[in-house]
């Protein structure tokens, strides 16, 4: 049975918390989350820094996939990688990341982060899949 994903759940991502990160959607393989930026989160040319955009990706594939999951899974980043085609100085950024293959160990996901409906940066990422061992 797939795992519910938290959300808006003290404690579950608190680095997610700590840059403002919430997820607002995590079902059937799909995630949505949002972030708005501001002035702590820009980089020392006053431009969002690409870690935190990073960051959206990164989280909105784990709970894509962790949506997915069995009860005794769990899942792990192998590589993400990003390209980034617009800077962003203010707005609310949202990702959406789906699950684009998914095997017993290893998954691949594409997430596509926007600010005002316009593409900023587009991500894909390997995850490994692995059951959790009991002691």
């Amino acid at each position: 049975m797939p795992k519910k994903v938290p959300l808006k759940s003290a404690g579950f991502n608190p680095f997610g918390e700590l840059i403002g990160l919430n997820l607002v959607k995590c079902e059937r393989g799909y995630s949505q989350c949002v972030l708005e930026v501001n002035e702590k989160l820009l980089n020392p040319h006053k431009v969002l820094h690409g870690g935190v955009i990073y960051s959206m990706a990164d989280t909105g594939m784990g709970g894509a996939l962790y949506s997915y999951l069995d009860d005794d899974e769990l899942c792990a980043t192998i590589e993400v990688k990003i390209v980034y085609f617009k800077a962003v100085t203010s707005g609310t950024l949202t990702c959406d990341t789906k699950i684009v293959h998914k095997s017993k160990r290893i998954a691949a996901l594409e997430s596509e982060i926007r600010n005002k409906g316009r593409l900023i940066a587009k991500a894909t990422g390997t995850f490994s899949i692995f059951r959790v061992r009991g002691d």
